[in-house]
């Protein structure tokens, strides 16, 4: 009959898996760079950047899975969030930032799953149209793909949500297929919508 884990066990336990969980908590870098961009750790102070730059954005959130800030304190919130993840381990969520200015241009994330990171990001209005997200998702997805433990990177667009997808395919990503009523767009409606998944193999 198996013996039960007594406190000194589960000390044990703890102490073995430590590592472990550090590890996973710095799966990814703080700071990724490209020639245009810089992907940084979010700071407390970007609340406001984030506010007036596309939270409010109703054609910017159009596609988001939230509903547009009403108000800053919401956006200090969000950071607050954004923090706890990284201390987490996941989501990782990166401000893309302009390399030369460090103007706050809007957000990509890299949410872990096992040997899957599935990705998701938005950008300010003014940027649309400059490649600025096809090369901030290309950078990412390298970065995800060049850890020995990662061997996916994915991400899902609304059906209607062309500009999501193309960034995805000028950033190397290939449509793996249609998933319908798959999620939930607020702005959008209140019923499942269907999707296309997006993903990048090694």
């Amino acid at each position: 009959m198996p013996q039960s884990w007594g406190w000194g066990e589960c000390q044990w336990w703890d102490r073995l898996i430590q590592p472990i969980y550090i590890a996973s908590m710095h799966l990814l870098p703080e700071e990724i760079n490209t020639r245009r961009l810089r992907l940084r750790l979010p700071l407390p102070a970007d609340a406001d950047a984030i506010f007036l730059s596309y939270a409010q954005d109703p054609l910017v959130c159009r596609y988001m899975v939230w509903v547009p800030h009403t108000s800053v304190a919401i956006s200090h919130q969000f950071i607050r969030e954004c923090l706890a993840g990284w201390r987490a381990g996941s989501p990782l969520p990166y401000v893309i930032a302009d390399a030369g200015s460090g103007e706050v241009l809007g957000m990509i994330e890299a949410r872990v799953q096992s040997t899957t990171i599935d990705i998701g990001y938005v950008l300010t209005r003014s940027r649309w149209g400059s490649g600025l997200m096809p090369e901030a998702i290309e950078a990412l997805a390298g970065v995800c793909l060049a850890r020995p433990e990662v061997f996916r990177v994915q991400a899902v667009c609304d059906v209607d949500n062309y500009a999501s997808a193309r960034a995805l395919e000028k950033a190397g990503f290939l449509r793996e297929g249609r998933l319908d009523r798959y999620g939930v767009h607020p702005n959008v409606s209140m019923e499942p919508r269907s999707v296309y998944m997006y993903a990048q193999c090694r």
